[in-house]
């Protein structure tokens, strides 16, 4: 139960020892309802104290103490002091500004070219926050409407939430989830690669599409038919074809045809929607919702769009909707970018749809997913999230992994970008592979772009060598899904988002807070996003990364670093820095170039030796709500290292073995070691038995880092710069032992990026 202090015109609620609710209202009136951002104010406290004194009201709680004079909130009259951190938050009028918030994230990146602002996060570099809830709509539950009813609350009072976290980022997001609800688990098939283009496709030449992929191997989880799949064209007596419903007949002649064929092909649909339009008397289905709407068809009055409405809600689901997805659709993509509903003092429409669609799924025991814009706090109750349409350039590749990791500190995990831009820049397919590699290590992987004839990523439409990268890096994305899929669960059971700042696992380390392009990604990955061209000499793209303390390995190259340093890591076209620390395990498919999304039979566990570790890889049916009633298995996997001897145990299946295979097959690579004889470690366990588990072992190991000369000799080979100059280091390098050689590379009469490219080889 929390501890609720009151006075005529303000309400003081201690949420948790860290967390309180700061209210005011001239005429003593509160907010008792939630709300947009707030789910669940029913949170556990005890207070150490409260008391009167010198004209102040004091409340205590162990990392809290809060000071007011019980008057209209000020800056002299209302703080509270962090204990343990050492510093105080003082009201003040802008309320957020405070504190130097961390920020969170933003409603959209449309035509932005590189960054934006960001709204207010729940972290402050001086340990604290403040995020005001006085204007988000209040939800009123009903026996007529289990999904509650958005309704807009005047802004004529204060309502403030305190987070006093410090450096506590996991504490402050479990209790941020704990009052703002958690965020739930997306279906399996979205964490594959999805195909988007805002293109006029037609049946054939999607199919095609979906051929050609297969063609070159490469998997695929989503299709998206961007607006075009409807009528666009209309008598300009109805207003614009921006808004439409119906099928365009002309260019898929029979969608239901088509939508079973995706499906044959194993993947998921999902259609645009621009629905602010309303129901036009164009549509096909425009009768049935005008009947029900009380409009005269023969009026051909529009149907205006009303999501606040209960009739329109039910004619939009009933005779739009609904059947829709009885024929294929999968689910939406929102495409509301107005922002206002139709009059003043309309709840953000936005708001409503992403509610109203992800209630809609959720009641029929379909795992909801909507694909939206970002509405506020609360919206990462609806996953999942579509950034806009992003400016293709360097400037907004790199915006996008410090957004997407920074959008955690408002609990928001699931952005989807445009990977590779939408629109405008210019051509570069060193910068397309950069963004694709950054996508396959984001949340969502979804390619898309605009309608140019010149704005091509279809991969057949690439160059080698970006070409052969692209099969590479997607194919991957698809193996990765066991464990995205466990990660999935993890955000939602364990509260900790897939991509977050680095500072939330190095909270004490001060280069943490400014690596602006590294994040973790789950719990066993750090991940350097590259977003700038290549060094033209070194011909090599290059990120600045803190590697924290521990031995680390890089999963996509073997490379093997010692941590505790920040430094730039350099990588060719076909990588980036993927980083695992000892002791890690990443669970794969094996699969990865078939459209299968499924739990799979053959697995192959890559392990980073060094250390003891554990990784228990979740399961479920991947699409529907059985998961909250317990439907689903986990398996443990644990390696040991003990001297010479490294040991991978698979234990039993817990939990529902229905879900899984009954037996299956893992290839369990060793990373950061080699056997006796030099070579590398690869383990076979056959057949095993689900119900079982089995173990391997290798003894004779010893643990690896890098082969300098090979390396040097590699990095100088594939570097456009003087052979003299290559002469040079690669004979001080044979002549030498690593000890002199770094000592006469540091002196040596050549490019300062050269030696720090060659120096990262002997961080190990």
């Amino acid at each position: 139960m929390n501890y609720m202090v009151c006075g005529d015109k303000y309400r003081i609620c201690v949420l948790t020892d860290r967390l309180i609710r700061l209210e005011y209202s001239e005429n003593g009136k509160f907010e008792d309802r939630l709300t947009m951002m707030v789910a669940n104010r029913d949170l556990q406290c005890d207070i150490k104290s409260m008391r009167h004194e010198d004209g102040f009201l004091y409340v205590e709680t162990d990392e809290l103490l809060l000071k007011y004079n019980e008057e209209e909130f000020s800056s002299y009259g209302l703080s509270v002091e962090l204990k343990s951190f050492g510093t105080t938050w003082h009201y003040s009028h802008d309320n957020t500004g405070s504190g130097r918030n961390m920020r969170g994230t933003a409603r959209t990146l449309d035509n932005k070219d590189g960054g934006c602002e960001l709204e207010a996060g729940i972290f402050g570099r001086d340990g604290y926050a403040v995020i005001n809830d006085s204007s988000s709509p209040v939800i009123v539950y009903d026996d007529d409407n289990r999904d509650g009813k958005f309704v807009q609350r005047q802004a004529d009072s204060l309502d403030l939430y305190f987070f006093g976290y410090g450096r506590d980022f996991y504490g402050g997001l479990k209790d941020f989830y704990a009052l703002c609800g958690k965020t739930p688990m997306i279906p399996r098939y979205a964490l594959g690669n999805w195909w988007s283009r805002y293109y006029r496709y037609t049946e054939e030449s999607y199919n095609k599409v979906l051929e050609n992929f297969e063609k070159e191997q490469i998997p695929l989880a989503v299709a998206v038919i961007d607006m075009d799949w409807h009528v666009t064209e209309v008598d300009p007596k109805y207003g614009s074809g921006w808004t439409g419903h119906t099928w365009n007949k002309e260019l898929f002649p029979d969608y239901k045809r088509f939508l079973k064929h995706v499906h044959e092909s194993g993947l998921a649909v999902t259609l645009n929607l621009h629905p602010a339009d309303g129901v036009r008397a164009f549509e096909d289905m425009y009768k049935e919702v005008a009947s029900s709407m009380g409009v005269d068809p023969a009026t051909e009055s529009t149907v205006e769009f009303d999501f606040e409405d209960p009739a329109f809600r039910d004619a939009y689901f009933d005779k739009i909707m609904h059947p829709y997805e009885e024929d294929g659709v999968d689910f939406w993509w929102i495409d509301w970018q107005q922002g206002t509903g139709r009059k003043a003092g309309d709840v953000d429409p936005l708001i409503l749809l992403n509610h109203y669609h992800y209630k809609d799924q959720e009641g029929r025991n379909i795992r909801p997913m909507i694909f939206s814009r970002y509405a506020g706090p609360g919206s990462h109750r609806y996953p999942v999230g579509f950034s806009g349409d992003t400016v293709c350039t360097w400037k907004s590749l790199d915006f996008q992994p410090f957004f997407t990791a920074n959008a955690s500190n408002i609990g928001y995990g699931w952005w989807s970008h445009d990977i590779g831009g939408h629109m405008m820049g210019d051509k570069s397919n060193e910068r397309l592979i950069r963004w694709i590699q950054y996508g396959v290590f984001s949340p969502i992987m979804r390619l898309h772009s605009t309608s140019s004839p010149f704005f091509n990523k279809e991969p057949w439409t690439v160059e080698e060598p970006y070409h052969t990268v692209m099969q590479n890096f997607l194919r991957l994305r698809h193996r990765l899904i066991p464990y995205l899929y466990t990660e999935n669960y993890r955000a939602y059971k364990d509260d900790k988002p897939l991509v977050r700042p680095m500072y939330y696992d190095n909270p004490e380390c001060e280069d943490a807070y400014s690596v602006r392009s590294e994040y973790g990604y789950g719990e066993n990955l750090i991940v350097g996003a590259i977003t700038a061209p290549a060094d033209e000499g070194l011909r090599l793209g290059c990120v600045n990364m803190l590697i924290p303390e521990g031995r680390y390995v890089d999963i996509l190259t073997g490379r093997v670093y010692r941590g505790g340093k920040r430094r730039k890591l350099y990588r060719d076209i076909a990588s980036i820095p993927v980083l695992m620390k000892e002791g890690g395990i990443l669970p794969l498919a094996t699969d990865d170039r078939s459209n299968t999304t499924a739990n799979p039979k053959d697995m192959e566990i890559l392990v980073v030796a060094g250390a003891d570790g554990k990784y228990e890889l979740y399961e479920d049916d991947g699409s529907s709500m059985d998961y909250l009633g317990g439907k689903f298995a986990t398996t443990l996997f644990e390696v040991s290292c003990e001297g010479d001897t490294l040991k991978f145990t698979v234990n039993p299946v817990a939990g529902d073995l229905s879900l899984v295979p009954d037996k299956r097959n893992y290839k369990v690579k060793v990373l950061g070691a080699v056997s006796s004889e030099g070579e590398e470690i690869v383990m076979e366990l056959k057949d095993v038995d689900a119900s079982k588990g089995s173990f391997a072992e290798v003894t004779g190991i010893k643990l690896a880092g890098n082969n300098h000369k090979e390396e040097v000799f590699k990095l100088l080979d594939r570097a456009w710069i003087s052979n003299l100059v290559k002469d040079m280091v690669f004979g001080a390098l044979s002549r030498m032992n690593d000890t002199d050689f770094l000592a006469w590379l540091s002196g040596a009469d050549i490019s300062e990026v050269l030696k720090d490219a060659i120096e990262e080889i002997f961080e190990d």
